[in-house]
């Protein structure tokens, strides 16, 4: 019996086929809108790996200056040796040529260039250039070079923490090199030629090049004769007082531009310690921004300016010093145990005296205080183009009592960076203005063009013109105490000594200290600042009038012949400073010996509270200038 035939259930079947091919349809076209809009670079680039091989063309990285011209890091093309297993004619005489003049384990190059598992392998980066043409002259099958360029420092280890230094395809490591270097890499460029599926190189194929765009250029306001005239010094504080590291840094005081910076130990830049990760660490560190410590006496230099300005005191108040005072029960020393009698806050300040500047301390009192270490910029990053940078430790104000207010006074109980120091230094000095420092004087293009140029960045007032003139006559006074001038002869010169005891795991460490020395030139308007720290001197002495003063004024000298500065008065500097013999002061009571030493016109400094002196530094019958300053030990 024949079925009856349903005109409508066959529309629906024709309806569901159309719908189907229709989705399908759908479907494919979209599949190939994502493939051919979406995905089509991606795809083409997959396909251009396929088919073509290249070789990369590394970037030249961008030059540092330094702020008159000389380079400071430049590079240089080398070459890159790559091998393509499938192309090599002879892989014994090849290995064996390449590892004799590439200086490479000979099982190791035939490995790479027998190993078919990949298109082509790295032999060795960095080949120079006699030896790159060498290979090329000798035209071995299945050996190519690209192009690269290696770093090279033309001071060697001047500026090792400020620069940094790259890896060996010249990424910063370190210093400026890391802090800048997207802007200091460039953008590699490659070149291309079409293989087969073997990834052989086909014959009268095109082949594809694309250039290379350099780093940008970058000016520092470092100067490298400055720079070379600090660090010399700083070599000479490690070889004579033993110290396990020193610190200087050179500032503008009305820009925050950075003249120098150093820490010693360093390295040769061209010559990383990278088989000793621990030193190199170590030694990479710029401690000027890194590292904190108590800044002891230098530090008084910040109160007295904060006293000044709220009109606690002012140079003729007079002040008793016995040789301790005692806050909240608890006894504070001064550094000369026997006293220093009634003074004059001017003389407190050149006598250093701990007691006037705990009593300036409680008279500004806990929220005065810590509202000039915020004006200062202690506690907080100075915002210097160096990774790392610490903010330094200030106590929490509403856990400081008084008596850590009153240790504060004298540089202790805060913790602050030599960079942070110096800068708030600046301020107090310069009219009152606080400045951000700065490195970079300017960054440029590959063409030339300047994309950042840097200039003075005022942050506020912190004290005034009239607090910062008589702060400036005041410090002057405290390196003058043999008469005017005399500091480096002829020239007109202010400062401050500091000594300051370091802690280890939360206690006082018996025997180790930071001596330190800031000084302003010229006095009355300060140009330059200059702070310089002996970190754990280890040859006897380690008040910092003996241990950082003296490589202070050699600084502050050959940075004067440099910079071809006349002396404020030319009758001094034309006269060779008089010397005298060291007397025996050994055995002398300790009155007697103090005696002794101002007859003669001498500088000194009493370490220990006993009655009788045991030893001197320097020993007797040595030849001392009158300017130079005595140690006199006691019981």
């Amino acid at each position: 019996m024949l079925k009856k035939f349903n005109l409508r259930s066959q529309q629906k079947r024709i309806l569901v086929l159309i719908l189907l091919i229709s989705f399908i349809f759908c479907a494919l076209l979209i599949r190939l809108g994502v493939v051919q809009l979406i995905n089509g670079g991606w795809l083409q680039s997959k396909a251009a790996d396929q088919w073509t091989r290249d070789l990369p063309l590394k970037a030249e990285r961008g030059k540092i200056y330094d702020s008159t011209g000389s380079a400071l890091a430049v590079s240089y093309t080398t070459y890159n040796v790559y091998t393509r297993a499938r192309e090599i004619e002879n892989p014994e005489q090849t290995a064996t040529y390449l590892s004799n003049i590439l200086n490479l384990k000979y099982q190791n190059v035939y490995n790479k260039i027998t190993n078919k598992s990949a298109s082509e392998f790295l032999i060795k980066m960095q080949v120079e250039e006699e030896i790159a043409k060498d290979i090329i002259d000798k035209n071995l099958s299945g050996i190519y070079l690209s192009q690269n360029t290696k770093r090279y420092y033309p001071y060697g280890d001047l500026l090792t923490q400020i620069l940094g230094f790259t890896t060996i395809d010249n990424i910063g490591q370190a210093g400026i090199e890391l802090y800048y270097n997207d802007l200091l890499k460039g953008i590699d460029g490659k070149s291309l030629v079409q293989s087969d599926i073997t990834g052989q190189q086909l014959d009268n194929t095109l082949s594809y090049y694309i250039p290379s765009i350099a780093g940008c250029d970058i000016s520092l306001t470092i100067d490298a004769k400055i720079q070379l005239i600090v660090e010399q010094a700083l070599n000479k504080v490690m070889q004579e007082q033993k110290a396990k590291s020193t610190t200087a840094i050179i500032m503008k005081a009305n820009t925050g531009e950075i003249v120098a910076m150093s820490t010693k130990p360093s390295f040769d830049l061209n010559e990383v310690p990278r088989d000793n990760p621990s030193l190199l660490l170590e030694t990479v560190k710029n401690k000027a921004v890194v590292d904190v410590y108590e800044p002891g006496s230098t530090f008084k230099i910040l109160t007295m300016a904060a006293t000044l300005e709220e009109e606690k005191a002012n140079e003729n108040s007079r002040f008793y010093c016995g040789g301790s005072c005692t806050v909240d029960g608890e006894r504070i020393k001064c550094w000369r145990s026997i006293g220093h009698g009634s003074q004059t806050l001017s003389e407190g300040l050149a006598n250093s005296c701990n007691c006037v500047f705990v009593d300036l301390a409680l008279r500004l009192g806990l929220d005065t205080f810590y509202n000039y270490f915020s004006a200062f910029g202690l506690g907080q990053k100075t915002g210097i183009e160096i990774s790392g940078e610490s903010a330094g430790i200030i106590m929490n104000k509403d856990i400081a009592k008084r008596v850590d207010l009153a240790r504060m006074g004298f540089g202790q109980a805060i913790a602050v960076t030599p960079l942070q120091l110096i800068t708030a230094v600046c301020a107090a000095v310069n009219g009152g203005t606080l400045y951000e420092p700065y490195l970079i004087k300017e960054i440029t293009s590959p063409d030339g063009q300047v994309l950042e140029e840097n200039s003075k960045v005022a942050v506020r007032q912190v004290v005034s013109k009239e607090t910062s003139q008589t702060l400036n006559t005041m410090l002057e006074g405290v390196v003058s105490k043999t008469g005017k001038y005399t500091f480096v002869s002829g020239y007109e010169i202010g400062g401050k000594t500091g000594t300051s005891q370091k802690y280890e795991n939360g206690s006082i460490a018996r025997g180790k200290y930071v001596s330190s020395f800031i000084g302003t030139y010229p006095a009355s308007n300060p140009e330059y600042v200059m702070l310089l720290l002996v970190d754990e001197p280890g040859a006897g002495a380690y008040y910092g009038s003996v241990v950082a003063s003296p490589y202070a004024k050699e600084i502050f000298s050959n940075m004067f012949k440099y910079l071809g500065i006349e002396p404020n008065d030319p009758s001094l500097a034309s006269t060779e400073e008089a010397t005298i013999k060291m007397p025996n002061l050994v055995g002398l009571s300790i009155t007697k010996a103090v005696k002794t030493l101002a007859e003669l016109g001498l500088q000194y400094e009493i370490d220990g509270g006993g009655l009788t002196v045991t030893n001197q530094l320097p020993p007797a019958n040595t030849e001392i200038k009158l300017s130079d300053t005595i140690v006199i030990c006691t019981e």
